[in-house]
């Protein structure tokens, strides 16, 4: 399926499949972005869609899309009113939560792997790094206030 009209078809199914994920997602908690991922193994060469792609700068600009359409679509979603009277609270935590894990997974790493401690780090810091759209939604789907 290498025609135009085959890529259209793909990537259609890949998008409804992407807005149904979307809706399972909200109905259970789970991550969408969990789900998405799912999905894209599902969809790759080494699973059963055995779709093959192997164009390292196409990747990037489409993850970049995609990022931005995640970004946005979490700041649409976000209540501005709910989320003022939590604001300091949710950026210390996320500001504290981002150091401890950065801490104890970068001193983890240094012993594990067997690297430096400027390396440890820059793992715990890649780690800890966290959408903090998904995880407003995952405390919203749960009923969970800060």
């Amino acid at each position: 399926m290498g025609t135009i009209d085959g890529i259209i078809v793909i990537v259609s199914l890949i998008l409804v499949a992407s807005v149904l994920l979307s809706k399972v997602s909200d109905r259970f908690g789970v991550p969408a972005l969990l789900l998405f991922l799912a999905l894209g193994i599902l969809a790759g060469s080494e699973g059963p869609g055995r779709i093959y792609f192997d164009n390292a700068w196409a990747a990037q600009a489409l993850g970049v899309v995609a990022l931005a359409f995640i970004l946005f679509a979490g700041g649409l979603d976000t209540d501005r009113h709910a989320v003022r009277p939590i604001t300091k609270s949710g950026v210390s935590l996320a500001t504290v939560g981002i150091l401890i894990t950065t801490g104890v997974v970068g001193a983890i790493a240094r012993m594990a792997l067997k690297i430096s401690w400027a390396e440890g780090f820059l793992i715990g810091a890649i780690v800890s790094s966290t959408d903090a759209a998904a995880v407003f939604s995952i405390l919203r789907s749960k009923k969970v206030g800060l």
